[in-house]
Protein backbone atom coordinates (compact mmCIF):
# COMPACT_ATOMS: atom_id res chain seq x y z
CA UNK A 1 0.00 0.00 0.00
CA UNK A 2 3.44 2.39 0.04
CA UNK A 3 2.88 3.41 -3.25
CA UNK A 4 -0.50 2.89 -4.93
CA UNK A 5 -0.84 3.63 -8.35
CA UNK A 6 -4.44 5.87 -9.12
CA UNK A 7 -6.31 2.57 -10.76
CA UNK A 8 -4.87 0.45 -7.59
CA UNK A 9 -5.60 3.00 -5.27
CA UNK A 10 -9.46 2.75 -7.15
CA UNK A 11 -9.59 -1.38 -6.38
CA UNK A 12 -8.42 -0.74 -2.96
CA UNK A 13 -11.24 1.01 -1.95
CA UNK A 14 -14.20 -1.00 -3.27
CA UNK A 15 -12.47 -4.47 -1.37
CA UNK A 16 -11.08 -3.12 1.63
CA UNK A 17 -12.07 -1.86 5.18
CA UNK A 18 -11.02 2.09 4.29
CA UNK A 19 -9.69 4.50 7.39
CA UNK A 20 -9.91 8.05 5.83
CA UNK A 21 -7.81 9.44 9.08
CA UNK A 22 -5.48 12.53 10.57
CA UNK A 23 -5.98 15.77 12.38
CA UNK A 24 -8.99 18.06 11.24
CA UNK A 25 -6.37 21.14 9.82
CA UNK A 26 -3.12 21.28 8.83
CA UNK A 27 -1.09 22.14 11.80
CA UNK A 28 2.59 21.43 11.08
CA UNK A 29 4.28 19.28 9.04
CA UNK A 30 5.98 17.51 12.15
CA UNK A 31 2.74 16.55 13.16
CA UNK A 32 1.39 15.48 10.09
CA UNK A 33 3.94 13.13 9.44
CA UNK A 34 3.50 11.77 13.31
CA UNK A 35 0.35 11.23 13.04
CA UNK A 36 0.57 10.02 9.53
CA UNK A 37 3.00 7.51 10.27
CA UNK A 38 1.70 6.25 13.62
CA UNK A 39 -1.72 5.56 11.85
CA UNK A 40 -0.12 3.66 8.71
CA UNK A 41 1.55 1.23 11.70
CA UNK A 42 -1.51 0.03 12.74
CA UNK A 43 -3.55 0.03 9.81
CA UNK A 44 -0.77 -1.67 8.24
CA UNK A 45 -0.71 -4.32 11.18
CA UNK A 46 -4.66 -4.59 11.17
CA UNK A 47 -4.77 -4.84 6.72
CA UNK A 48 -7.13 -2.06 6.89
CA UNK A 49 -6.66 0.54 3.37
CA UNK A 50 -5.35 3.91 4.70
CA UNK A 51 -5.94 7.34 3.35
CA UNK A 52 -4.59 10.57 5.34
CA UNK A 53 -6.51 13.58 5.92
CA UNK A 54 -6.20 16.63 6.31
CA UNK A 55 -7.68 20.18 5.23
CA UNK A 56 -5.13 23.27 4.50
CA UNK A 57 -8.37 25.47 4.48
CA UNK A 58 -11.72 25.53 6.63
CA UNK A 59 -13.50 28.29 5.06
CA UNK A 60 -16.56 27.19 7.06
CA UNK A 61 -16.01 27.47 10.65
CA UNK A 62 -18.61 28.72 13.22
CA UNK A 63 -16.21 32.06 14.27
CA UNK A 64 -13.90 34.09 12.14
CA UNK A 65 -11.09 34.18 14.64
CA UNK A 66 -10.85 30.53 14.59
CA UNK A 67 -8.47 28.81 12.49
CA UNK A 68 -8.91 28.17 9.38
CA UNK A 69 -5.46 26.33 7.93
CA UNK A 70 -2.19 27.28 6.53
CA UNK A 71 -3.56 28.11 3.32
CA UNK A 72 -3.30 26.13 0.10
CA UNK A 73 0.29 26.54 -0.69
CA UNK A 74 1.90 25.76 2.45
CA UNK A 75 -0.69 23.40 2.74
CA UNK A 76 -0.55 21.51 -0.17
CA UNK A 77 3.55 21.24 0.50
CA UNK A 78 2.98 19.61 3.32
CA UNK A 79 0.49 16.82 2.29
CA UNK A 80 3.06 16.12 -0.62
CA UNK A 81 5.97 15.94 1.97
CA UNK A 82 3.60 13.73 4.14
CA UNK A 83 2.97 11.87 0.98
CA UNK A 84 6.71 11.16 -0.08
CA UNK A 85 7.81 10.19 3.93
CA UNK A 86 5.17 8.15 4.86
CA UNK A 87 4.02 6.69 2.05
CA UNK A 88 0.09 6.98 2.22
CA UNK A 89 -2.69 7.90 -0.10
CA UNK A 90 -3.78 11.78 0.65
CA UNK A 91 -7.42 13.27 0.74
CA UNK A 92 -7.94 16.94 1.19
CA UNK A 93 -10.99 19.05 0.75
CA UNK A 94 -11.76 22.05 -1.79
CA UNK A 95 -13.66 24.86 -1.06
CA UNK A 96 -13.60 26.53 -4.19
CA UNK A 97 -13.44 25.29 -7.97
CA UNK A 98 -10.45 27.68 -8.65
CA UNK A 99 -8.33 25.65 -6.43
CA UNK A 100 -9.02 22.57 -7.79
CA UNK A 101 -6.47 21.92 -10.44
CA UNK A 102 -3.60 22.94 -7.71
CA UNK A 103 -4.71 20.13 -5.14
CA UNK A 104 -5.28 17.14 -7.93
CA UNK A 105 -1.69 17.90 -9.13
CA UNK A 106 -0.83 16.73 -4.87
CA UNK A 107 -3.83 14.60 -3.72
CA UNK A 108 -4.93 11.06 -4.28
CA UNK A 109 -8.95 11.96 -3.36
CA UNK A 110 -10.57 15.39 -3.53
CA UNK A 111 -13.54 15.91 -1.02
CA UNK A 112 -16.69 17.93 -1.99
CA UNK A 113 -17.56 18.85 1.53
CA UNK A 114 -20.78 18.64 3.33
CA UNK A 115 -21.88 22.08 3.01
CA UNK A 116 -20.81 22.42 -0.40
CA UNK A 117 -22.08 18.87 -1.81
CA UNK A 118 -24.91 20.68 -4.09
CA UNK A 119 -22.42 22.74 -5.35
CA UNK A 120 -22.94 21.36 -9.25
CA UNK A 121 -19.57 23.92 -11.00
CA UNK A 122 -17.59 22.35 -7.35
CA UNK A 123 -18.47 18.67 -8.02
CA UNK A 124 -17.91 18.66 -11.66
CA UNK A 125 -14.52 20.30 -11.57
CA UNK A 126 -13.63 18.10 -8.85
CA UNK A 127 -14.82 15.07 -11.09
CA UNK A 128 -13.08 16.25 -14.03
CA UNK A 129 -9.71 15.94 -12.71
CA UNK A 130 -10.06 12.10 -12.81
CA UNK A 131 -9.11 12.01 -8.93
CA UNK A 132 -11.48 9.75 -6.86
CA UNK A 133 -14.02 12.25 -5.41
CA UNK A 134 -15.17 11.69 -1.83
CA UNK A 135 -19.00 12.90 -1.72
CA UNK A 136 -19.43 14.09 1.94
CA UNK A 137 -23.27 13.96 2.18
CA UNK A 138 -24.63 16.85 3.58
CA UNK A 139 -26.25 17.04 6.86
CA UNK A 140 -29.34 18.87 5.29
CA UNK A 141 -30.14 15.56 2.67
CA UNK A 142 -31.47 12.24 2.46
CA UNK A 143 -29.34 9.69 1.35
CA UNK A 144 -31.52 8.91 -1.33
CA UNK A 145 -30.38 12.61 -2.49
CA UNK A 146 -26.94 11.32 -2.98
CA UNK A 147 -27.74 9.43 -6.28
CA UNK A 148 -28.03 12.87 -7.69
CA UNK A 149 -24.36 14.16 -7.30
CA UNK A 150 -23.29 10.80 -7.88
CA UNK A 151 -24.74 11.12 -11.37
CA UNK A 152 -23.11 14.48 -11.44
CA UNK A 153 -20.05 13.07 -11.49
CA UNK A 154 -20.41 10.51 -13.77
CA UNK A 155 -21.30 13.05 -16.41
CA UNK A 156 -17.80 13.92 -16.82
CA UNK A 157 -16.59 9.72 -17.21
CA UNK A 158 -15.42 9.65 -13.52
CA UNK A 159 -16.65 6.50 -11.83
CA UNK A 160 -14.19 6.47 -8.97
CA UNK A 161 -16.88 7.62 -6.15
CA UNK A 162 -16.79 7.63 -2.05
CA UNK A 163 -19.94 8.56 -0.64
CA UNK A 164 -19.04 9.65 3.45
CA UNK A 165 -22.53 9.99 5.89
CA UNK A 166 -21.83 12.29 9.20
CA UNK A 167 -25.14 12.39 10.32
CA UNK A 168 -28.26 14.31 9.63
CA UNK A 169 -29.38 17.73 11.17
CA UNK A 170 -32.33 16.66 14.04
CA UNK A 171 -33.74 20.38 15.35
CA UNK A 172 -31.27 22.71 16.34
CA UNK A 173 -27.72 21.78 17.77
CA UNK A 174 -27.79 18.51 16.97
CA UNK A 175 -27.16 15.52 14.70
CA UNK A 176 -28.56 12.03 14.17
CA UNK A 177 -27.24 9.16 12.33
CA UNK A 178 -29.95 6.79 10.69
CA UNK A 179 -28.30 3.74 10.13
CA UNK A 180 -30.31 2.39 7.58
CA UNK A 181 -28.50 5.48 5.00
CA UNK A 182 -25.70 2.43 4.90
CA UNK A 183 -27.30 0.08 3.33
CA UNK A 184 -29.18 2.83 0.98
CA UNK A 185 -26.35 4.34 -0.21
CA UNK A 186 -24.86 1.35 -0.83
CA UNK A 187 -27.07 0.37 -3.36
CA UNK A 188 -25.61 3.17 -5.96
CA UNK A 189 -22.32 0.94 -6.06
CA UNK A 190 -19.61 2.60 -4.34
CA UNK A 191 -18.59 2.45 -1.02
CA UNK A 192 -19.84 4.24 1.91
CA UNK A 193 -17.71 5.70 4.86
CA UNK A 194 -18.94 7.11 8.39
CA UNK A 195 -17.48 9.98 9.26
CA UNK A 196 -18.28 9.22 13.10
CA UNK A 197 -15.97 11.99 14.48
CA UNK A 198 -18.46 14.91 12.80
CA UNK A 199 -21.64 12.84 13.66
CA UNK A 200 -20.73 13.40 17.05
CA UNK A 201 -20.16 17.06 16.77
CA UNK A 202 -22.76 19.74 18.26
CA UNK A 203 -23.51 22.31 15.58
CA UNK A 204 -23.29 26.01 16.63
CA UNK A 205 -20.35 25.78 18.91
CA UNK A 206 -17.17 26.59 18.37
CA UNK A 207 -14.25 24.15 17.39
CA UNK A 208 -12.96 24.60 20.85
CA UNK A 209 -15.59 24.26 22.65
CA UNK A 210 -15.90 21.91 24.92
CA UNK A 211 -19.52 21.81 24.27
CA UNK A 212 -18.59 21.20 20.72
CA UNK A 213 -18.91 17.74 20.73
CA UNK A 214 -19.53 13.77 22.71
CA UNK A 215 -16.46 11.83 21.83
CA UNK A 216 -17.49 9.56 24.22
CA UNK A 217 -19.80 8.64 21.42
CA UNK A 218 -17.36 7.24 18.88
CA UNK A 219 -16.81 4.05 19.76
CA UNK A 220 -20.35 2.45 20.00
CA UNK A 221 -21.39 4.82 16.72
CA UNK A 222 -18.66 3.27 15.26
CA UNK A 223 -19.48 -0.30 15.75
CA UNK A 224 -22.91 0.57 15.05
CA UNK A 225 -22.44 1.92 11.71
CA UNK A 226 -19.93 -0.73 10.66
CA UNK A 227 -22.54 -3.46 11.40
CA UNK A 228 -25.01 -1.15 9.49
CA UNK A 229 -22.80 -2.29 6.30
CA UNK A 230 -20.75 0.98 6.41
CA UNK A 231 -16.96 0.19 4.32
CA UNK A 232 -15.18 1.69 6.82
CA UNK A 233 -14.30 5.14 8.92
CA UNK A 234 -13.78 8.74 8.78
CA UNK A 235 -11.60 10.06 11.36
CA UNK A 236 -10.29 12.81 13.06
CA UNK A 237 -7.41 12.22 14.97
CA UNK A 238 -4.73 14.12 17.36
CA UNK A 239 -2.35 13.22 19.45
CA UNK A 240 -3.63 15.92 22.22
CA UNK A 241 -7.25 16.59 20.78
CA UNK A 242 -7.61 19.45 23.53
CA UNK A 243 -4.64 21.25 22.61
CA UNK A 244 -5.67 20.73 18.33
CA UNK A 245 -6.70 23.97 16.86
CA UNK A 246 -9.53 22.76 14.94
CA UNK A 247 -12.49 20.18 16.37
CA UNK A 248 -10.82 20.08 19.95
CA UNK A 249 -13.89 18.83 21.54
CA UNK A 250 -14.64 16.05 18.79
CA UNK A 251 -11.63 14.36 17.52
CA UNK A 252 -10.36 10.78 18.75
CA UNK A 253 -7.13 11.03 20.61
CA UNK A 254 -4.72 9.04 18.83
CA UNK A 255 -3.82 6.45 21.28
CA UNK A 256 -7.16 5.24 21.49
CA UNK A 257 -7.42 4.44 17.73
CA UNK A 258 -6.03 1.77 17.96
CA UNK A 259 -8.66 -0.55 19.80
CA UNK A 260 -11.22 0.95 17.84
CA UNK A 261 -9.88 0.19 14.87
CA UNK A 262 -9.45 -3.69 16.34
CA UNK A 263 -13.13 -4.19 16.99
CA UNK A 264 -13.85 -2.39 14.23
CA UNK A 265 -12.15 -4.52 11.66
CA UNK A 266 -13.69 -7.49 13.47
CA UNK A 267 -17.19 -6.61 12.99
CA UNK A 268 -16.29 -5.39 9.51
CA UNK A 269 -14.92 -8.87 8.39
CA UNK A 270 -18.01 -10.77 9.93
CA UNK A 271 -20.25 -8.46 7.62
CA UNK A 272 -18.35 -9.12 4.93
CA UNK A 273 -17.40 -12.96 4.81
Amino acid sequence: MDKVKRGELNEAIKSSFILIAGPCVIESLNLSIEVAREIKKITDELKIFYIFKSSYDKGNRTAVENYRGPGLKRGLNILQKVKEKVGVPILTDVQCKTEVDEVSKVVDVIQIPAYLCQQTDLTLKVAETGKIVNIKKGQFLSPLDVKKIINKVKTTGNNKIIITERGTVFGYNNLVVDMRAFPIMKEFGYPVVFDVTHAIRIPGFTSIDPRGGEREFIFPLSIAGISAGSSGLFIETHPEPNKALCDASSMLPLKELKNLLIKAKKIYDIVNE
